[in-house]
């Protein structure tokens, strides 16, 4: 299993929300690029890196930065927040991005995610974030009607061959992820399933590694100090050998 450490950048800075709420963000690292270099540094091949800014108005914002930051950490990047076409897709993926996640694209336009996958394959990931175990877009702002297994199994249709799931409710609370919705996901479709939110301990890394998921985002847990990164990696490579 892979322990994904995670950027979130807003107004340029590398912040912390609370359940997805914008009112709550919270400045965490002085420099995303000191940030990255200690990811590399505790032993990650990955990170996550989301355009908090883009994912709430539809549009990259935060790009060029992301894109600076991925180079220079040297590690593969995989990025959302703000993806809505193709130009946004190809634009990160010229520019070094190794993956990038389309969320609200997924529920509000299929046909986009059937097409990206078509010109792309693996580099396109689909986030699905849910509260209650229904699916909201549009930076978590707007709820939908549609159950997360249901698009997950629409998108696994279409070819998607990651999916990263975010349970709302536990995302920056530090209250561990939710393993039930979890393992319900990766017994219904085929995809690698990469969890994120709530993550804290390393009883949380184990615990994802025993369901045998992809991988594991980890966020404000490494900020506030809850959660040794290195140690984790270590941990999760052990227990999935």
């Amino acid at each position: 299993m892979f322990v994904i450490p995670a950027i979130d950048i807003k107004d340029g800075n590398c912040v912390r929300l609370f359940k997805g709420d914008y009112e709550t963000a919270e400045k965490v690292a002085e420099s995303p690029y000191e940030t990255a270099n200690y990811f590399k540094e505790c032993g990650a091949t990955w990170m996550h890196m989301v355009d908090l800014d883009g994912a709430k108005d539809a549009k990259l914002i935060n790009s060029d930065l992301i894109i600076d930051v991925a180079k220079s950490s040297g590690l593969n990047v995989e990025v959302g927040g703000g993806i809505r076409d193709m130009n946004a897709i190809e634009y990160y993926l010229k520019n070094g991005i190794k993956r990038v996640i389309l969320g609200s694209a997924a529920v509000k336009n299929p046909q986009f995610v059937i097409d990206a996958v078509k010109n792309y394959g693996d580099q396109i990931i689909v986030g699905i974030d849910a509260k209650n175990g229904m699916v909201c877009a549009e930076g978590w702002l707007d709820k939908s009607e549609i159950n997360y297994i249901d698009l997950a199994k629409e998108m696994e249709q279409i070819g998607v061959k990651t999916i990263v799931f975010t349970d709302i409710e536990q995302d920056g609370t530090l209250a561990g992820p939710n393993l039930q919705q979890l393992d319900e996901l990766a017994h219904s479709v085929s995809c690698n399933i990469v969890a994120s939110g709530g993550v804290s301990v390393l009883k949380d890394i184990i615990n994802l590694s025993e369901l045998n998921v992809y991988g594991a985002i980890c966020g404000k847990a490494i900020y506030t100090g809850n959660l040794d990164l290195k140690m984790a990696i270590q941990v999760a490579q052990k227990v999935t050998e």
